[in-house]
């Protein structure tokens, strides 16, 4: 998940002021100011691949429909599993179009909060109303919050969380770090679970996911308290700050999809290569926008797919580079830049289906020169997210 850029006036975010007192270079990104490094790009990567960087993603949409009905009505939109994702339990999944395009990737976390009973007063525990979490990508949140009012039920409630910022711990040692700050606290969480947690008079939300294959928590606060919590963390070693460029090389090499780049409206989760997103049971019974569509290219097989690629020498391939088999044209890098993790370039594209195997042997022209490539599996490097012992 993430955003495009904007050229218009960048509006600030929660910490602004914070990112400019440790010395980032600020630049416009989905129409707010944001941190593109602090140290530099190559530096804050390797930080986070072998400690913990913290990221501000507070640009990120954070949404909370609620109600009687509420998994069911997004359901009708999404092709995941809402209505069986238990509370604290998080899934990815995809809004789609009528035609089965892609308008946007999101989280979405059973946020349904247990009221505790009185045994005194004989009355029991019971789960509260309906509530789920979505964390919806910041260029493109105003068209979700706009998708969603429009197809969700009058008995549903979507209320955009303005007034919290976001912050992404990532690395190996991020849950040494953090369960020092808040105890406890990654000792309760794996892979995709979330919890609320009161640190102090803080009252966050803290998930255990990530964007850059590192193991990793990301955590929803109070604007008010952003800068504090920010400072907190990155009190302890292990914790440094890192910037978009750090974070667009780590997703690239853990072979995530940026949306605006590696899909759009105009892309299908197969074509994706997204197919784990759509649940099994639903692909098959559907009752979700873009079904009919979806299902006709998981029949027939996708006419081009998302691949990575590993390109030769040092030369890096940037989005929109044309890839060749011989003199044919057959697809177009979406994303690319130089891994700092395996000291080579790297690249996704979409490519003809009749060239997608593992092996492939392609050519990209950049600077009207054709490097040579060749069809990797994705992720470049491995994930490490932490699923439990």
């Amino acid at each position: 998940m993430s955003d495009n850029d904007d050229t218009e006036t960048p509006e600030a975010l929660p910490l602004d002021a914070w990112h400019r007192a440790q010395g980032a270079r600020m630049v416009p990104f989905a129409g707010y100011a944001m941190p593109i490094q602090y140290e530099g790009i190559v530096t804050e990567h390797q930080w986070t691949r072998e400690q913990a960087g913290l990221f501000d993603v507070s640009h990120m949409g954070q949404l909370m429909v609620t109600g009687e009905g509420a998994a069911e009505a997004l359901e009708a939109l999404v092709p995941g599993a809402i209505a069986s994702l238990k509370p604290g339990r998080v899934r990815y999944t995809l809004l789609l179009n009528e035609a089965g395009g892609v308008i946007d990737d999101l989280m979405v976390t059973n946020a349904t909060e247990w009221i505790e009973g009185d045994e005194d007063e004989g009355i029991e525990g019971r789960w509260g109303e309906p509530a789920y979490y979505l964390v919806v990508n910041g260029a493109t949140k105003w068209d979700d919050i706009a998708h969603l009012r429009e197809h969700l039920p009058d008995e549903v409630t979507l209320t955009h969380m303005e007034d919290r910022a976001l912050l992404a711990l990532q690395g190996p040692n991020a849950a040494q770090a953090l369960g020092r700050v808040m105890r406890g606290v990654p000792d309760s969480l794996v892979f995709m679970q979330s919890t609320t947690y009161q640190f102090g008079e803080w009252p966050l939300r803290i998930t255990r996911s990530g964007y850059t294959g590192e193991d990793g928590f990301e955590i929803s606060v109070p604007a008010e308290f952003a800068e504090g919590l920010a400072g907190r963390l990155c009190a302890e070693i292990e914790v440094r700050p890192a910037g978009l460029g750090a974070r667009d090389s780590l997703r690239l090499e853990a072979g995530l999809p940026l949306y605006g780049h590696d899909m759009d409206e105009t892309v299908d989760p197969v074509s994706a290569d997204l197919t784990f997103a759509l649940t099994r049971k639903r692909r098959e019974s559907g009752g979700w926008m873009g079904h009919e569509a979806v299902a006709k290219v998981l029949a027939d097989g996708p006419e081009r797919k998302r691949v990575g690629l590993k390109i030769e020498g040092r030369l890096p391939a940037r989005e929109g580079a044309p890839v060749f088999a011989g003199d044919a044209e057959i697809g177009r890098i979406t994303s690319g830049g130089f891994s700092p993790t395996l000291g080579q370039p790297i690249a996704m594209a979409y490519l003809d289906a009749g060239h997608t195997a593992e092996g492939t042997e392609v050519e990209i022209e950049v600077r009207r020169k054709r490097l040579a490539a060749t069809v990797v599996p994705l992720p470049f490097v491995e994930h490490r997210y932490f699923r439990g012992s």
